[in-house]
């Protein structure tokens, strides 16, 4: 039972972390919340949580990076897979160097391989971690888009990284030809089982639905469980299985634009989606929490830990790591932007000199979270010979406390770094939005002009039925051609200022969710002096949230 009280302990300390982080008066990421909730639930149970990291990745990573690479914005990805490819493969292998070395010299009595394995496993920014610091601090969306493509790709790169660092480590030798082959395979490998299981699962489950129908829950337990299978299958293969979580939900993202699921179900399978990502985000950063007093402890008794320095010490190399990261991913930013500028001179093109501010942003958006932490669990216990393996308490000790600080350093630099920060406008996007609602009113009117009547009613005669089904289809048409004339010009191409047009939307908005909100009060009431059933209620009630959904 001590197991099942410390999951509920965690359970409710998520749900606490939610309202926590609004009491409070100034802005706090949300998993530094968690983290100190972990640690509180730590010093107040005897029983500790022993975290398997193979556990830890399979439960946690893949849900949540299929859940990111299905709902990143494809256009920004492509658009900018240039500079997120130089942040997920060249960025990496520069921090691996640059900080592998400067954490030798810091703890000169860390071995080198070692040292680069911590710096392999500090290289990869998280996803997770990442949303977290957006959903507080306003981030730019092209820089945004860039983060979450970067932190997606930039997994396999230091895992593989950390592989080669480990096994130097274990038997001192190091192969460079071996690493670049094993990591080519590990991403296309793990890319390519990843397409190609959601596309054979989708048309399997697409087929069977044709033919012998399915229960409204299949669909979504299915997609539930795709992002596991493809983890399990790519790490079956010695691919990787986080690459494969993400390109399953990419391709996701695709299947998805053939319209088959019905409207129910995107609508639940988004509510569950929504739950199974706050849960997990949360309890990976709980379960943080709850391991750090342990850490400290034993990075405290580490045979590379001066005793004249005791905590002290492991706090200023911590800083020092944290700040060299961000050093080095200030310069690699720098060298890349001014490449990327001097292409595009030679081949004449209008370029954006960026503020150096949105450089420092950058820098420091490159947060570290579950990843790392995992990852550096997974150091063996002891070398070949049976001795201990050098250094490895201080190692997730540090890994840890650099998780830590780049919450802090991103929530409390972010902030001040990008206030009053101008950018140029992306209006493509409220254009094709308009675009598509035009194109979309038009359509709709042409299938009110040509849909067939509906059956005949019963008690209502033919010349009843005819007036009725006028009216009804005069009352759905005036709405969208309300759209058409007061929204985006009328549909003889007359434009209309888009600020007038968008209060327009905003009016209307306000009156429906007024509307919808004395709907709401009045069933709630009749249900409540039983002049309706729950059944009924429910249906109804049902209805008014998925229309207002649409306006909120």
């Amino acid at each position: 039972m001590d197991e099942v009280g410390i999951v509920l302990a965690m359970l409710l300390a998520v749900v606490a972390s939610g309202y926590l982080v609004r009491m409070l008066p100034f802005a706090v990421p949300l998993p530094l919340v968690q983290i100190a909730l972990g640690a509180a639930i730590s010093s107040t149970t005897s029983h500790g949580v022993r975290l398997e990291p193979h556990i830890f990745f399979l439960v946690f990573l893949p849900p949540l990076l299929f859940l990111d690479g299905w709902r990143i914005p494809k256009v920004g990805l492509f658009r900018d897979r240039s500079t997120i490819l130089e942040l997920a493969l060249g960025l990496v292998l520069f921090t691996v160097i640059g900080a592998g070395f400067l954490i030798h010299w810091l703890i000169p009595s860390l071995p080198l391989a070692v040292s680069f394995a911590l710096a392999a496993i500090l290289a990869p920014t998280d996803p997770v971690a990442v949303s977290s610091i957006a959903a507080r601090v306003p981030i730019p969306p092209r820089l945004m888009h860039i983060l979450e493509g970067e932190s997606l790709l930039n997994d396999a790169s230091g895992l593989v990284c950390f592989r080669f660092a480990v096994a130097a480590a274990l038997t001192g030798t190091f192969s460079l030809g071996d690493a670049t082959l094993t990591f080519l395979w590990v991403a296309l490998a793990g890319i390519a089982i990843g397409v190609g299981l959601t596309v054979a699962v989708s048309a399997a489950q697409r087929i069977l639905a044709a033919r012998i129908g399915e229960e409204s829950g299949s669909p979504i337990l299915i997609n539930l469980l795709l992002p596991f299978g493809a983890y399990l299958a790519a790490e079956h293969l010695q691919a990787s299985g986080i690459l494969a979580a993400v390109a399953a939900g990419i391709t996701m993202s695709y299947v998805e634009l053939s319209g088959r699921a019905l409207a129910t179900t995107r609508v639940r399978r988004a509510v569950v989606w929504d739950t199974v990502q706050f849960a997990l985000n949360g309890i990976m950063f709980v379960l943080l929490g709850e391991q750090l007093p342990n850490i400290v402890k034993a990075a405290l008794v580490a045979p590379e830990l001066p005793a004249a320095h005791d905590v002290w010490w492991l706090v200023g190399n911590a800083l020092a790591i944290s700040v060299g990261l961000i050093l080095l991913r200030f310069i690699w930013v720098w060298i890349s932007l001014r490449l990327t500028l001097l292409a595009a001179r030679r081949q004449q093109q209008a370029v954006y000199r960026p503020n150096p501010r949105l450089i420092l942003a950058t820098s420091l958006a490159g947060v570290r979270g579950a990843i790392t932490l995992a990852g550096v669990l997974t150091l063996p216990l002891a070398m070949p010979n049976g001795t201990p393996f050098p250094g490895r308490d201080l190692v997730i000790f540090l890994a840890s406390a650099v998780i830590v600080v780049s919450l802090v350093l991103a929530s409390v630099g972010l902030p001040r770094v990008l206030r009053g920060l101008e950018l140029p406008a992306e209006a493509a996007h409220e254009s094709e939005e308009d675009q598509a609602r035009h194109a979309a009113a038009l359509a709709a009117l042409a299938a009110i002009a040509t849909a067939p009547p509906p059956p005949p009613t019963m008690g209502c005669d033919a010349e009843g039925a005819a007036e009725m089904h006028a009216s009804a289809a005069d009352q759905v048409r005036s709405l969208y051609q309300y759209r058409l004339d007061g929204w985006l010009g009328n549909v003889g191409g007359t434009d209309i200022d888009p600020a007038r047009a968008r209060a327009a939307e905003s009016a209307e908005r306000h009156y429906r969710l007024a509307a919808l909100e004395q709907e709401r009060a009045v069933l709630l009431r009749m249900t409540r002096q039983n002049q309706l059933s729950d059944e009924i209620a429910r249906k109804l009630l049902r209805e008014i949230d998925l229309v207002e959904a649409r306006y909120r």
